[in-house]
């Protein structure tokens, strides 16, 4: 297994993969790895962190939650268009621009939140191709702020790796992702591939990918496949829950989520509405000692075409 330090050098010597980094609430610890390795001039065109909220809405706009994924998007949109409009003209034919960005939630002082964050890539599978994203949700499980800090840094030159190295085997994508990290420091709740490239990638795969390595518990998909991530999700929602295997969906399963949701409702507040989830474990879905990926996804067919989470 490559060292973090190894996989940046890797890549700083690439003469193909040239890109800017934006990264806001834990440092800039992913560029400084590229900066630490040799070569970084051939690798890095830009890192900024606009820290102070008010300057961080003058560069990529307003947003409800800093830490989340529309933030993260917003950064990538700023960041790639200015990577392609300033460079794209002069390198374009030969170079695979991408930009990479997080916007993190570290732990502070006397601070006992969560602490978590969203990283995002935006890059280029050939020269002069559209751009393709990742995302992923990460929570940060260290105790210390620079242990924390350092985690999001080894994972965000992970997923830079990763993206070009590893794209085209889900398994090794995935395990990568927490190389050189002590099992226990993070938790990836969520991944998903969009854009050019991946316009019949099911994102279902991703997480289950996720839980089968044990980067994370659970994973959630929206009634129309979307994958999401839960805690965001789910935040300051009532939830009824169905467990089961749903091999196949019964009429029983649908009528014990409509009695369950008449005596919920009731103690629910006016205008309330719960979120209904479907849930399914692992050892539902084993078929010997491994998970069937067809018969994963039609059972999530199945629900999702009866409108369940």
């Amino acid at each position: 297994m490559a060292t973090t330090f190894d996989k940046a050098q890797e890549l700083n010597l690439d003469p193909a993969i040239y890109g800017t980094f934006a990264e806001i609430g834990a440092g800039q610890e992913t560029a400084n790895w590229f900066f630490r390795a040799s070569g970084s001039a051939g690798m890095v065109a830009k890192s900024i962190s606009a820290y102070d909220m008010t300057m961080s809405d003058a560069i990529y706009g307003k947003s409800d939650r800093y830490v989340s994924r529309q933030r993260l998007q917003q950064m990538l949109d700023h960041e790639y268009a200015i990577l392609l409009e300033r460079l794209g003209p002069k390198r374009g034919k030969t170079t695979t621009f991408f930009s990479l960005c997080n916007t993190v939630r570290a732990r502070g002082y006397q601070d006992t939140g969560e602490c978590h964050g969203w990283v995002g890539l935006r890059f280029q599978l050939k020269p002069g191709d559209p751009p393709s994203d990742i995302f992923i949700h990460v929570r940060l499980l260290d105790d210390e702020t620079q242990e924390q800090k350092q985690a999001l840094g080894v994972v965000g030159v992970n997923l830079i790796h990763a993206a070009f190295r590893h794209r085209g085997h889900l398994g090794r994508f995935v395990s990568s992702l927490v190389e050189n990290l002590r099992p226990g420091q993070v938790e990836v709740d969520m991944l998903k591939f969009h854009g050019h490239g991946y316009g019949f990638f099911d994102n279902r795969l991703c997480s289950l990918a996720l839980v089968e390595a044990g980067l994370t518990e659970a994973a959630m998909f929206r009634p129309d496949g979307e994958v999401v991530q839960a805690a965001e999700a789910l935040y300051k929602k009532p939830i009824l829950l169905l467990r089961g295997s749903f091999d196949p969906v019964t009429k029983l399963h649908l009528q014990m989520l409509e009695q369950a949701r008449g005596v919920f409702s009731s103690a629910l507040e006016p205008g309330e509405e719960a979120i209904e989830l479907c849930e399914m474990t692992m050892s539902n879905l084993l078929r010997g000692s491994a998970v069937d990926h067809v018969d994963f996804i039609d059972r999530c067919d199945a629900l999702q075409a009866l409108g369940k989470t």
